[in-house]
């Protein structure tokens, strides 16, 4: 007998695995892929497990883009916007999620921890548009300054420059004044013939623009003014107001050039000019005084004190009995116009001004007494 060692056993090939075996096996792999797909699923914790313990007693919140965060802490803002107005609409903003780096800090409040976001600004903010009501109550309830209208001035053309009426004229600025308001009115050559006569029609159309006189209501038919005469309606009017009156057996003579007398009376009438008390006295300023017709010689003085005559070229001329031109009526006209307060006064050498003193004081000197006696010559 050989002495060998005994021989050992042969293994097995196949060692079948045990029921607890596969169950630990399971349950590992079913562990890795549990694990796997959370962290797949939570890609902002970019595998940072440190966060987690901070995040998990608090909700997280999820960011979208084109989304902004709301505020946590609102704030209150004093003046509600009424529903009727649009609110503010924020600018468009691209929100870039990064990766957040959530801190451990235990001192941090409960509140949860957000991720920083980028926000870049797609247009720069509005101002918001009230509506129009608001507007509206916000106009009445301003106390707003109490401003007044000013009156719009009254737009005077410029005066026309008549072919046969010179810058040195002596009424030159008489007719411009009127010409310029339409109360005397040029001829369609362009000339105003400032020496021509004024007949009584004319005389009568020139006083109804010249005065703002009220309609006629009781006209006079006379006989020699046809119905349809261009001067028919100025003529009542005249008549009406007391500027002129008619001849006996109801005769106006339209056609007859009026005299420079009659053109003072028929002012002085048609303004209800008082005679002065001393019309005699007042009358001596004049050379011709003698010519004045009798009936007129209280409204020649009325005239005279009111500034109504213009002579030409010598004042102290009045020439009561000459027919009146076109240049003499313009400047009679003109100076009731300023009696009236309708014209300003201008100034020209040929208007009659009374003298400040009386003869008698004037030719009287002034004699200064000593003191404590009579005077002594």
């Amino acid at each position: 007998m050989t002495n060998k060692p005994p021989s050992e056993p042969e293994s097995s090939q196949r060692t079948a695995l045990g029921f607890d075996e596969f169950i630990a096996i399971l349950v590992a792999f079913t562990t890795i892929g549990a694990i796997l797909f959370w962290s797949l699923s939570r890609r902002d914790s970019s595998w940072n497990f440190n966060g987690q313990l901070s995040a998990s007693s608090t909700p997280s919140l999820s960011v979208q883009p084109n989304q902004v965060l709301p505020s946590l802490n609102p704030k209150v803002e004093p003046n509600v916007v009424p529903k009727t107005v649009l609110p503010y609409s924020p600018p468009e903003a691209v929100v870039e999620p990064k990766t957040p780096s959530l801190p451990t800090n235990s001192t941090a409040p409960s509140r949860g921890v957000l991720p920083s976001a980028q926000v870049i600004p797609t247009q720069p903010p509005q101002t918001p548009v009230p509506s129009s009501a608001v507007l509206e109550s916000s106009i009445k309830l301003s106390a707003l300054p109490l401003v007044t209208p000013a009156k719009q001035k009254s737009i005077i053309p410029p005066p026309i420059a008549f072919n046969d009426v010179p810058t040195n004229f002596w009424g030159r600025r008489f007719i411009d004044v009127l010409s310029s308001r339409s109360i005397l009115k040029g001829f369609p050559d362009y000339s105003f013939r400032p020496n021509q006569p004024v007949n009584r029609a004319e005389f009568a159309a020139i006083v109804q623009k010249a005065f703002d006189q009220e309609p006629s209501k009781t006209a006079i038919a006379f006989e020699d003014v046809p119905t349809k005469f261009w001067a028919t309606p100025a003529i009542d009017q005249a008549i009406s107001a007391g500027f002129l009156k008619g001849y006996p057996k109801k005769t106006f003579k339209p056609q007859q050039n009026i005299s420079r007398v009659q053109v003072l009376v028929a002012l002085v009438s048609g303004l209800n000019l008082k005679a002065p008390t001393s019309p005699n006295q007042i009358l001596t300023v004049y050379k011709d005084a003698k010519d004045i017709p009798p009936y007129a010689i209280s409204k020649i003085a009325a005239a005279t004190t009111n500034g109504l005559v213009v002579n030409y070229p010598n004042p102290q001329i009045l020439a009561p009995n000459k027919i009146a031109s076109r240049a003499e009526v313009a400047a009679m006209i003109h100076q009731a116009l300023v009696k009236r307060g309708k014209l300003e006064a201008i100034s020209s050498p040929s208007i009659v001004r009374l003298p400040s003193a009386s003869p008698e004081t004037s030719r009287t000197p002034k004699v200064k007494l000593p003191p404590g006696g009579s005077s002594q010559r």
